[in-house]
């Protein structure tokens, strides 16, 4: 064949529609499984939801299953139990979202700001809380509670301070507390990032018009990372809403936190201590809170860039 030849050789063209059937057949397993894993459970739950289960007669002709509608969502919302809860909730994110982020703002921008050297070594630091298990997190921080063995307790006691982290004043405060060092560190990295891309040409700008490195902070590089700090409020918010771990292992250690004390732990009673799940699958509305709460955040972020 010669070189004419070759050149005269119609070229193949690539047909519509390729690229599209080769990424289908590559995301395929990723939402069979997601599928699957997400999205059955939950149409089972909501499905669930709109039942209950009644005993026929005396009770010796066994349970048959009754449609009922929005009852069992009017029954948990009726309830003292998943109210206060929801109040306990409420009053948890109030205490720890503000000071988790404002935490990991800081510390982003102490580290920012900190030598090349001791930059690595602070970000493991700063990181190795997250690595350490939410159970095993809860446990450290109930031994450091506990009156009887907790050096901070007995350093208080030593200054004339009384503490008791497990009555009911406290433990609120006590379980934020154990929150805000479990996820600190994992927020800073991500504020940490977002400041390295920020241009450095602009702090130099800032700096050779005299700003000063708290003025830098505040009015260039905040705003430049604010589509970061928006991200995390997204995810604080929905990881707030699932508080389990943390007020479930302090049940264990004092009579302040009951079985019931927030949401999760309340549909968790309904289902394994009441067998009741029709009304444990109820409580999916705090899922529509937490997808009510996403959609407000990722809204007043949106604005919030674009101003």
């Amino acid at each position: 064949m010669t070189r004419t030849d070759s050149l005269r050789r119609p070229v193949r063209r690539r047909q519509p529609g390729a690229g599209g059937r080769a990424a289908a057949i590559f995301l395929a397993p990723f939402f069979t499984l997601f599928a699957l894993t997400m999205l059955a459970p939950i149409g089972y739950a909501v499905y669930l939801s709109f039942f209950t289960e009644k005993s026929s007669g005396l009770g010796f002709g066994g349970a048959k299953t009754v449609f009922v509608g929005l009852g069992n969502y009017l029954s948990v919302l009726a309830s003292d139990t998943f109210t206060g809860g929801l109040g306990r909730l409420a009053l948890y994110c109030l205490m720890y979202i503000p000071a988790m982020v404002g935490t990991a703002l800081v510390l982003a921008l102490l580290l920012d700001a900190a030598a090349g050297g001791a930059r690595k070594l602070f970000q493991l630091l700063l990181f190795l809380p997250h690595a350490v298990p939410g159970v095993i997190a809860a446990l450290i921080w109930i031994y450091l509670y506990t009156p009887s063995i907790s050096p901070i307790v007995q350093a208080a006691a030593g200054g004339g301070i009384e503490l008791n982290f497990f009555d009911a004043h406290l433990v609120l405060p006590a379980i934020v507390n154990v929150s805000v060092w479990e996820w600190t560190g994992y927020n800073v990295i991500i504020l940490f990032t977002a400041l390295q891309a920020v241009p450095r040409e602009v702090i130099e700008a800032a700096v050779m018009d005299g700003a000063s490195g708290i003025r830098t902070a505040l009015s260039v590089k905040l705003p430049l990372i604010f589509p970061a700090l928006g991200v995390i409020m997204l995810f604080t918010i929905i990881g707030t809403l699932q508080l389990f771990t943390e007020p479930t292992m302090m049940h264990a250690a004092t009579a302040s936190v009951t079985s019931t004390y927030v949401p999760n732990m309340w549909a968790y009673d309904a289902a394994f201590n009441r067998h009741n799940l029709n009304e444990a699958a109820a409580s999916i509305i705090i899922a529509l809170l937490a997808a009510t709460l996403s959609f407000v955040v990722t809204k007043l972020t949106s604005r919030s860039t674009k101003g």
